[in-house]
């Protein structure tokens, strides 16, 4: 079965209805593991408020591929969730209010000007403290290719909030998931 075929059959599953419009399967992204992986992640969240109420690995695998991801996805996101996990237990305190986050060249080249603009806009925005700000940078990074997806990033943010048990204030919620087309300007 080719994977315009495997797709279409997917799109029309349960599980694709789940995903609404956040399902994205054909996402022009070369790296085609990985655009499903961010569907698994999304589909985490909207399934399990926390990352402790998860199933483990084994029977998480099963529950994932029952509702229609292939195997392959699913281990590239359990992975990706290792580190994300890592990361959250060595989350720690406050950086000065005066500190200024330099960019390497390989992170510039990673992450793009958008994403490093987004991420800036989060963090001048008083919702993305400086160690949320290394956790995404270090899951970005994490992800092969670049430069990293906008729509992409924004998952890996809300995972972060995810992971360490935070819900992102409402506007924020809105800046991550909503189509800037389908924005109300008031």
């Amino acid at each position: 079965m080719g994977l315009s075929v495997a797709c279409q059959s997917f799109a029309s599953s349960p599980a694709a209805r789940e995903f609404g419009p956040n399902l994205r399967l054909f996402n022009p992204n070369p790296c085609g593991i990985v655009v499903r992986m961010f569907d698994v992640l999304v589909y985490l969240y909207e399934n399990y408020w926390r990352p402790d109420a998860c199933p483990d690995h084994a029977q998480l695998t099963r529950k994932l591929s029952a509702v229609g991801f292939e195997s392959d996805e699913i281990q590239e996101a359990l992975v990706w969730l290792d580190g994300l996990a890592g990361a959250a237990e060595s989350y720690v305190g406050e950086q000065a209010k005066t500190s200024l986050r330099v960019y390497s060249n390989a992170e510039q080249e990673h992450l793009g000007d958008v994403s490093i603009g987004f991420i800036s806009f989060l963090e001048s925005a008083g919702v993305l403290p400086p160690p949320m700000r290394e956790m995404v940078i270090d899951r970005a990074t994490a992800i092969p290719g670049g430069p990293i997806d906008l729509e992409d990033l924004k998952i890996i943010v809300l995972m972060v909030f995810w992971s360490l048990g935070e819900e992102p204030d409402a506007l924020i919620l809105d800046e991550l998931f909503v189509d800037e087309a389908d924005r109300l300007i008031h």
